[in-house]
């Protein structure tokens, strides 16, 4: 089978593997049929990180939990690539009785056994069952990430196995096109875990969104915001193009100068998907006096300037941390259904699968590589 492996910036390749197979009886096999390609994956995919990130392990400047999740020479290629995706289901092993061979299922992007402490707490991205290695834990059990995160590989694959998957696999619900739900694997989810949860609480709720390196994910909390009714929803961004989406998704947009450290206003929830330093001190200031703020972004350095005097003043909650997609897609994908929330709106390509290697290094918003069902 065909698997897509990143070798460095912009030099993608399909690599022959043997096929996955069954290596117990809840693992099942399944044909990604439509594959997203993560905000985060645009960094080694666009920009020369991997020296500079060894470096800054080696000097002590990034937190050594970068070299946990990606190994010692971050984003080292080749590595199988990809961790969003809509797939079919081909195989069964013995013991899987929630989903059967055609089922049309997301995968979410980190793995997880269903029944450990961690995840009966929702939080199934830190599942103890399959962080745990011979030599230790690992940080995350993931696809996509290289083989510091475990031995899945990427969704950009002819192929692919899936473990306890009675707990992993999410049907569609019948009738969602899956191209609407393209990035429910992690994106979308995370957007979802930004707003949804904290708005039943403040139903006049006011709501930031500081746009940028995390680009999906912002837009799809905007919508989001938007759809679920919050009184103001306000995107800030310097990408016009990104800003054009919010609006088709309701938000009102403003450009955003990075150089801006005083909000103008103040907000009950914020995001910020900014993905920096600069980013995350003024999304906590734009955030109102028992508001919370939830940052999306990857934050490798040590001393980020958190602003935590302001918190306290102001009784400001910052949320941080991986997303737990398992958790959430079953109430995520019957709400996108019913309400026909029109998720692809964010999507600025779409490709044929077959031209992976040259599509998944477009510079691009939302990239979607599709195929048909066997």
């Amino acid at each position: 089978m065909r698997e897509l492996n990143l070798y460095g910036p912009g030099d993608l390749r399909w690599v022959q593997r043997p096929d996955p197979d069954l290596q117990a009886p809840t693992d099942v096999i399944v044909r990604p049929i439509v594959v997203s390609r993560c905000d985060g994956d645009a960094l080694p995919i666009h920009r020369h990180v991997s020296r500079a990130m060894q470096a800054g392990l080696v000097t002590g400047v990034l937190d050594p939990v970068v070299g946990h999740i990606c190994g010692s020479v971050p984003f080292a290629g080749p590595f199988a690539i990809g961790h969003e995706c809509i797939a079919q289901v081909v195989q069964t092993g013995a013991d899987v009785t929630d989903v059967q061979v055609g089922d049309r299922v997301v995968v979410p992007w980190s793995v997880s056994c269903g029944t450990c402490a961690t995840c009966t707490r929702g939080l199934t991205s830190k599942c103890l069952t399959t962080r745990r290695t011979a030599t230790g834990e690992r940080t995350l059990s993931a696809y996509g990430f290289g083989p510091a995160s475990g031995p899945y590989g990427g969704m950009v694959a002819d192929l692919l196995r899936v473990p306890h998957a009675d707990h992993m696999l999410v049907r569609l619900p019948d009738g969602l096109d899956p191209l609407r739900v393209a990035a429910a694997s992690d994106n979308l989810s995370d957007a979802w875990r930004t707003v949804v949860p904290h708005l039943p609480a403040r139903p006049d709720a006011r709501v930031l969104v500081v746009g940028g390196a995390a680009q999906s994910i912002g837009l799809y909390a905007a919508g989001l915001a938007v759809a679920h009714g919050a009184a103001t929803v306000d995107y800030l961004d310097s990408s016009s193009r990104r800003r054009r989406i919010a609006e088709s998704l309701g938000a009102s947009t403003h450009p955003r100068n990075r150089r801006d450290t005083s909000p103008a206003r103040e907000y009950d929830i914020v995001i910020e998907a900014a993905g920096n330093t600069n980013g995350i001190r003024y999304a906590i200031r734009a955030t109102a006096p028992g508001g919370i703020c939830t940052a999306v972004g990857y934050y490798t350095a040590k001393n980020t300037g958190v602003p935590l005097m302001h918190m306290y003043a102001n009784d400001v909650t910052l949320h941080l941390g991986v997303s737990h997609p398992r958790a959430i897609l079953p109430e995520l994908l019957d709400w996108v259904h019913a309400n026909n929330f029109p998720a692809e709106r964010v999507t600025t390509l779409t490709a044929d699968f077959d031209d992976a290697p040259h599509a998944y290094a477009e510079r691009t918003t939302k990239l979607v590589l599709t195929r048909d069902a066997a």
